[in-house]
């Protein structure tokens, strides 16, 4: 498949400002774009959010536990008594 060269035109604060963003990523801004074409074409639309939050910890630990009760629920387990759960674990640990 043959590569085609895309350019635009953005104000240098922007470009800096967008390069910071990426390299706090660990990506560069040509990969950034790449990625965003790919994302674009499979979404057949705008596709997503990549932001860095001020406060990443508390933000973690909110998504984390919103993802264990995801799984829990679809695990069959989302009801279970605290007593359930520590016998659970006690029986893990044996």
């Amino acid at each position: 498949m043959a590569n085609t060269l895309v350019q635009f035109r953005l104000d240098d604060m922007q470009r800096a400002q967008a390069n910071s963003i990426c390299e706090r990523l660990g990506i560069d801004l040509p990969t950034a774009m790449r990625m965003f074409i790919a994302r674009m074409i499979q979404e057949n639309g705008i596709p997503f959010s990549m932001k860095l939050d001020e406060d990443q910890g508390a933000e973690a630990a909110i998504a984390a536990m919103k993802k264990a009760s995801q799984i829990a629920w679809e695990q069959g387990i989302a009801d279970m008594t605290l007593d359930e759960i520590n016998a659970e674990i006690a029986e893990a640990r044996k």
